[in-house]
């Protein structure tokens, strides 16, 4: 009875969301084409490859994150057995695009079949996996409990339970609970994690704490670094220079990160700003907020300075250093090339929106790192980088405001700083070649 009605209440959410996928899908364009997919009908020559494959880990990922995450796992079980090959699915056309850079020539990637029973059956059919690996909060019960049945070993990695879903986990364990015992293992991020997996009604004997894998995620990227250095020298963003970067903004951060860069900029006229918003296609939103601030904007994607006014476009070589433009970070796959050049950083969703993005990345790279007091989707993670103080943690704009002046008055105490992130998240590597062990044993 719960199974049918999990069917019923998922096809009306499915059918209610559908607009929303539909905007999604013109808007950023990708799984159109590959539609079918979602009902578990792949393009011939992907069903083919599909039958070629003999024992493939399925192992699916959604968000960025995830996908990385997943990807660094692929790597760490092949390098145990050679010629390991996988199928990889996500859910969106930018965990698409990002899985592409992590599966092999001899990989498949495919969308992850809608969680009806027939759309999974036929992908089951199609796949026949030899095990299922989902990342971190990826519980698709129809997919589980017919790999359960077909005896395919099932394993969650990464495994987490934010703050805000946990009442629900609880409400719900005699819905969540027989899902979860069918895991064969749950490798966990964190005690609180795995708490919160056995008040959902998890099996405590299949649960190990490994930590979270977003510390070995977490790599630099030097020839990145250098090209981003390249361009930040040409908007007058050079070493002599003090960067304020804004990492993954999110509305509402990068209007409080100008108004603090109008307050010091007068104070420190070496401070220069560049906000890297989280969704590149908020970009034109981002270069108003910049211009209604009073600023001249250069957007990478375009390579001009835009005027405040917004309707005329100058060259770089214009660029006044008395009046220094902010720089808006517009392009893809760049981040931890800038994260790499800036020395000091605000990591974006932790002010006014709830969760938080990756803060790991700028402590690896030795910058000073602020976050805001929403930071969910990295708990385990701050306790360990507060722990070490590796990071700064504020309530509010205000006090993000006074730590970045202090860390502009203070450059010892800012390279300190960096320096004890940089330890920290090398000192927590480890965990995938710790979990691939353990899942290929």
């Amino acid at each position: 009875m719960r199974w049918w009605l999990y069917n019923v209440l998922f096809a009306v959410a499915y059918v209610v969301m559908l607009p929303h996928f539909l905007l999604r899908m013109k808007r950023r364009g990708g799984y159109r084409s590959r539609m079918g997919d979602r009902f578990g009908r792949y393009p011939a020559d992907v069903l083919t490859r599909l039958q070629q494959m003999q024992g493939a880990v399925w192992i699916h990922a959604v968000s960025v994150g995830e996908v990385y995450v997943a990807g660094q796992m692929m790597r760490a079980m092949r390098a145990r057995e050679l010629g390991l090959r996988f199928v990889f699915s996500t859910t969106s056309s930018t965990g698409w695009r990002e899985a592409e850079k992590q599966v092999g020539p001899e990989d498949v990637l495919v969308y992850n079949p809608l969680d009806f029973p027939l759309c999974v059956r036929r992908a089951l059919a199609a796949i026949r996996p030899r095990a299922l690996i989902l990342t971190e909060s990826e519980i698709w019960p129809t997919l589980i409990r017919a790999c359960h049945r077909r005896g395919v070993p099932l394993f969650l990695i990464n495994a987490r339970v934010s703050d805000r879903s946990a009442p629900g986990y609880r409400r719900l364990r005699f819905w969540f609970g027989p899902v979860l015992r069918t895991f064969t293992a749950i490798l966990a991020q964190s005690e609180a994690d795995k708490q919160r997996l056995v008040d959902a009604g998890a099996d405590p004997e299949r649960i190990t704490v490994t930590g979270s894998f977003k510390f070995d995620v977490a790599i630099r990227n030097p020839a990145k670094e250098q090209e981003v250095a390249a361009f930040l020298a040409r908007v007058d963003c050079g070493p002599a220079r003090t960067i304020l970067l804004g990492g993954s903004t999110w509305p509402g951060e990068d209007a409080a990160l100008l108004r603090i860069y109008s307050h010091l900029r007068t104070r420190h006229p070496d401070l220069r700003l560049v906000l890297v918003p989280r969704h590149f296609e908020k970009a034109d939103a981002v270069q108003a907020e910049i211009e209604r601030a009073g600023f001249a904007c250069v957007r990478k994607s375009t390579g001009m300075l835009h005027e405040p006014s917004g309707e005329n476009t100058r060259p770089l070589s214009d660029i006044d250093p008395a009046s220094p433009p902010v720089i808006l970070a517009d392009t893809t796959g760049e981040l931890m090339g800038f994260y790499g050049n800036a020395q000091i950083v605000f990591v974006g969703k932790s002010l006014y929106e709830h969760g938080a993005q990756n803060m790991i990345e700028p402590c690896l790279c030795g910058a000073a790192t602020l976050v805001g007091p929403y930071t969910e989707n990295f708990r385990p993670v701050m306790s360990d980088l507060l722990a070490a103080d590796a990071l700064i943690q504020v309530p509010d704009e205000a006090t993000l405001e006074h730590e970045i002046e202090r860390l502009m008055n203070d450059a010892e105490a800012r390279r300190a700083l960096g320096a004890r992130a940089t330890e920290a998240v090398l000192r927590r590597k480890g965990v995938v070649d710790r979990c691939a062990e353990f899942i290929s044993a």
